[in-house]
C-alpha cells in the first residue's frame, strides 16, 4: 500500500510503498476514505509526542472494511465506518464504566501504531470502537469526527455539562476551536473566539461567533470580562501552550468552568497555572482527551436534529503527497479550517 512515513523528527514524510497491514482477529482492515490532518500529527512530527519511529501518521479517518477478523461480530466487508482516536479494549474496568478514554490498553493509531496517512489501516477491538458512517455524512466530514469534533462533544456535553444561555470563550480558532464553535451555537450558548490570527478570526465571525477577539492587539480577558460583566461561564483552551490556557482561566467568572482540550507537549508540559485565580473565582478545571465510543450516537442525532452544518469545517482536501506540508504548517498559524486527505494515490 502507499503510505506517508516519518523516520525523524521533522523530516519530510517520506512517500513510500509498504506492506499492507495485518487483520487483528479482534480488528478489521480498512481501505481509508479520509483521513484529517491534525495539529496532535504535528506533535508527533515535530517531536513534541515520544513515539517509536518510523511510523505513518494520522488518527482522524473514516473508511470502508475491506477484511474483518474472526472474533468480530458487528461489521463486515463493505461496510462504511468511523471510529475515535483512541481505540478502547472495551473489557477492562474502565471501558466497563463508560470511561473507554482511560482504557490502560488503549491503541492509539498514529501514535502507537501505524495510522491513517495510508491506503489501509487496521483498526483492533473493532466491536467495542467501531461506528456506521451514515450515508449523508460525506468522507471528508466524516474524518473530522475522528479527532476535532469529538473531542469538542465530549468537552462540551461530558466535562463541562454546557447549558443553553451560557457563554462559552475559546482560546485557539483551528480545527477543535470551529468544532467547538459550532456545537456550542447548536446547543444554544453564546460564543467567544480568541485568536491572534485574523483570518480565523474572520472565519469564525461568518460561522456565528458572537465575539470575536484578537489577542495580539488587546488584553482579550478584559474584554471578556467586560463584555460578559464578568466572566465567561466556560472556557475552552485549544493548542496547549501557556499562552493560551493563562488566559482562558482568567476569564472565568466566579464559579466558571475550562476544559484544557489542546494537548500540553513538549515544553508546555508544566505551566505556571494562576491558583490564586482558581481558588479567588472558585473554579473548575477539567482535561479531556478524545470521546468514548458510545458517544457517537449522541452526536450523529445531535448534528442530525439540530442541523448542525458542519462543511464549514473541511477548508482543504490534499493528496497524500501533500500531508508532509499539511502537517508542517501549524508551524506557524494555519490557513482557517481543517486540510483533509482524499487522495491516496496523489
Amino acid at each position: 500500500m502507499r503510505a506517508a512515513v516519518l523516520h525523524g523528527v521533522r523530516q519530510p514524510l517520506s512517500i513510500e510503498t509498504v506492506a499492507d497491514p495485518d487483520c487483528p482477529p479482534n480488528g478489521v482492515v480498512v481501505r481509508v476514505l479520509s483521513s484529517g490532518v491534525c495539529r496532535s500529527d504535528w506533535h508527533v512530527w515535530s517531536g513534541g509526542d515520544a513515539i517509536a519511529l518510523p511510523l505513518i501518521p494520522g488518527h482522524e479517518y473514516c473508511g470502508e472494511v475491506v477484511a474483518a477478523g474472526a472474533n468480530v461480530q458487528r461489521w463486515r466487508v463493505g461496510d462504511r465506518v468511523i471510529a475515535p482516536f483512541i481505540l478502547a479494549c472495551g473489557q477492562c474496568p474502565s471501558c466497563a464504566s463508560g470511561h473507554q478514554t482511560t482504557c490502560a490498553t488503549q491503541v492509539l493509531p498514529g501514535f502507537n501504531c501505524n495510522g491513517s496517512f495510508a491506503e489501509f489501516l487496521a483498526v483492533p477491538h473493532a466491536d467495542a470502537n467501531l461506528t456506521a458512517l451514515p450515508d449523508e455524512l460525506a468522507p471528508p466530514l466524516a474524518a473530522a469526527l475522528g479527532c476535532r469534533v469529538t473531542t469538542a462533544w465530549h468537552a462540551l456535553t461530558d466535562r463541562a455539562a454546557l447549558r443553553a444561555g451560557e457563554t462559552v470563550a475559546i482560546f485557539g480558532g483551528g480545527g477543535i476551536g470551529l468544532s467547538v464553535l459550532l456545537l456550542a451555537k447548536g446547543l444554544g450558548a453564546r460564543v467567544i473566539v480568541v485568536d491572534i490570527d485574523a483570518d480565523k478570526l474572520l472565519y469564525a465571525k461568518g460561522l456565528g461567533a458572537d465575539l470575536t477577539v484578537d489577542a495580539s492587539k488587546t488584553d482579550a480577558v478584559s474584554v471578556i470580562h467586560a463584555w460578559t460583566n464578568g466572566g465567561a461561564d466556560l472556557s475552552i483552551e485549544a493548542l496547549g501552550m501557556p499562552q493560551t490556557t493563562i488566559p482562558a482561566l482568567k476569564a472565568l467568572g466566579k464559579l466558571g468552568r475550562m476544559v484544557q482540550v489542546g494537548m500540553p507537549a513538549g515544553d508546555h508540559t508544566v505551566m505556571p497555572i494562576p491558583m490564586d485565580v482558581v481558588y479567588g473565582q472558585q473554579l473548575s478545571v477539567f482535561g479531556t482527551r478524545g470521546m468514548p465510543a458510545w458517544k457517537y450516537p449522541s452526536l450523529l442525532s445531535f448534528i442530525q436534529t439540530a442541523k448542525i452544518d458542519l462543511t464549514p469545517l473541511v477548508t482543504r482536501t490534499i493528496a497524500l503527497s501533500q500531508a508532509s506540508e499539511a502537517v508542517a504548517a501549524f508551524d506557524a498559524p494555519a490557513p482557517p479550517g481543517i486540510a483533509v486527505i482524499t487522495d491516496f494515490a496523489g
